[in-house]
This record gives structure tokens, sequence and C-alpha cells, in this order.
């Protein structure tokens, strides 16, 4: 008989609702434990089918007060439908949802058709929970920083102008040419203004996080921006160094 366990997390913060999908109880309940004791919330399936039907019930309830699974925690190899079909149904229904598939299968041609059919990261077995624990964090950390947000019709600093859904930028009156790079660092400084970004920070959320090249590269786009915007670049008024911290604006 299939059957779905849902855990409340022993926290007051929820973290995040995690759908896990094993076959193996023994697998399935540890990794339900750990994640509860995180403090997130966990469900659990015990094969495709569950897990397909779970997963249509979200999709049919998404305007209602359910709240939708944040990340999947997919086995390989499943009864009835295989996690590989699962993916696939899951991506081809439109959802986004964050899927870290885990299999005994360790090749590398294992590790790239779970990627291809829609798996964000992919765990052999045996693995360790506190891996485990990461990843879930590192995967749901990327796609919320990945979420579109919500912006106003103009974001104004003093005599900066940013216009996000025409993607222009005024300064002192006057249309500047900004690279696209230089774009989405100023609109997110402008939407959070003082607040202080490292050069990490910046990385994730402008160049993304399998940007592989020089942290350095942030301090030329910033010299670049003070250019456009500063009347005087060597004593810049907006952009502002934080040193030992990073940058901020205004």
């Amino acid at each position: 008989m299939l059957t779905l366990d849902a855990k409340k997390p022993s926290q007051d913060i929820r973290l995040g609702r995690v759908l896990v999908v094993e076959d193996e109880e023994l697998i399935r309940e540890t990794i339900a434990l750990a994640l509860n004791e995180e403090g997130y919330e966990v469900l659990t399936a015990e094969d495709g089918r569950m897990a397909m039907e779970l997963t249509c019930q979200f999709r049919r309830t998404q305007d209602s007060d359910a709240e939708p699974v944040d990340l999947i925690i997919l086995d390989l190899m499943l009864p009835s439908v295989n996690g590989l079909d699962l993916c696939r149904l899951i991506r081809h229904e439109g959802n986004s949802v964050p899927i870290l598939m885990l299999s005994a299968k360790g090749s590398e041609t294992d590790r790239v058709v779970g990627l291809e059919v829609g798996a964000d990261d992919y765990l052999t077995k045996p693995f360790g929970m506190r891996e485990l624990i990461a990843r879930c964090r590192a995967l749901l950390r990327r796609h919320r920083n990945n979420q579109p947000q919500p912006q106003s019709q103009v974001l104004s600093f003093q005599e900066i102008t940013l216009y996000p859904q025409e993607c222009r930028v005024t300064v002192r009156g006057h249309e500047i040419s900004l690279s696209p790079k230089e774009y989405r660092i100023l609109e997110l400084f402008m939407s959070n203004p003082r607040r202080v970004w490292s050069r990490e920070q910046l990385i994730e959320r402008v160049w993304g996080p399998d940007f592989m090249g020089d942290s350095k590269t942030v301090d030329v786009h910033i010299r670049w921006l003070r250019e456009k915007l500063e009347l005087n670049p060597s004593n810049p008024e907006y952009l502002l160094t934080v040193r030992g911290f990073g940058y901020r604006f205004g």
C-alpha cells in the first residue's frame, strides 16, 4: 500500500517543504529525520506513482492555500514510475522546483542523463547526511535567488533614475549606456539601498553561482559604473566602498 508521511519541522521557522521520493524505507526515513531535525517540513513518497499524484495535487491547488513543495529529493530507481520519467514529467509541466537526484549509479553517463532530463544536482549512494543537507540548502538558496523580484515602475535615488521595464538609466536627466552586467549591478544596488554587498554575493546574484572567473571582475565593473554615474569617480557619492566588507549604494 502506498503511503505519504508528512512531518512538521521541530523549529518555528519554516525553512522549506521537501518531498523525499525513495523506495528504500530506511533511506527514506533517515533522510526525512535529518531534514526534519534541520527545520524542514518533510513529505515522503515510496514510489514514483505516489510522487506523481502528489505533484499533480499541488498543481491543481496552486491557487488555493496549499503550500507547494520547495525541493524534491528523487531516487533514480523507483517502482511504478522511475525517477528519470518523473523528472521529465515535472519539467514538461513547467515546474521549476529544484530536484536533487539520488542513485547508486555513479558513472558520468548516469549523472549526465539525470542532469539533462531536468535534475539540478546528482548525489551518488552511499552519501553522508551532512553533504545531502548542504546540497539541499544550496539548491534552495540558488532557486530563491533566481526568482523574479517584484519591481516598482521606477527606481530613483537623488539624480539617478532606473526604469526596470525599459532597462534604461538616466543620470542628471541624461540617459547613459550600461552593459548588461553594469545594469544588473545598479538595479540590485538601487533595489537594496545602503545594503552592503560582498564580492561573492554580487557574483552569485549578477554572474550566477556557476561563475568561475576572478572575483576582481566585480571591482572592474564597479569602477566602470562609477565613471558613468559619479561626477568625481575618485570620490564617489553613490557607489561606496565599505572596506573589508564590499560595496553599498547611497
